[in-house]
């Protein structure tokens, strides 16, 4: 799984071998979602402060996540990006 952040205990991470659409996932302990970068949509469970400082992050780092899925789509190393301070 290669981790592309870590802020506040979450783990963001892109898998090279996934499918479409865009998406990454975020792990918070116990908890582990998936969230579709263009839309939001989110397949999991998570705790509700967690879930927003995800999204908070999402806003601010969408194109690098882009960028970053084309990357994993071409097998190449992927870009880490800023946590959330």
């Amino acid at each position: 799984m290669p981790e592309i952040s870590r802020f506040l205990g979450i783990i963001i991470a892109m898998y090279y071998r996934d499918h479409s659409p865009p998406h990454f996932h975020a792990i918070y302990g116990d908890y582990e979602i998936t969230v579709e970068i263009e839309s939001g949509i989110i397949n999991g469970r998570f705790p509700k402060r967690a879930l927003k400082l995800v999204f908070e992050w999402l806003d601010i780092h969408k194109d690098e996540l882009l960028e970053n899925w084309q990357l994993a789509e071409g097998r190449r190393p992927l870009n880490k990006i800023q946590p959330l301070e």
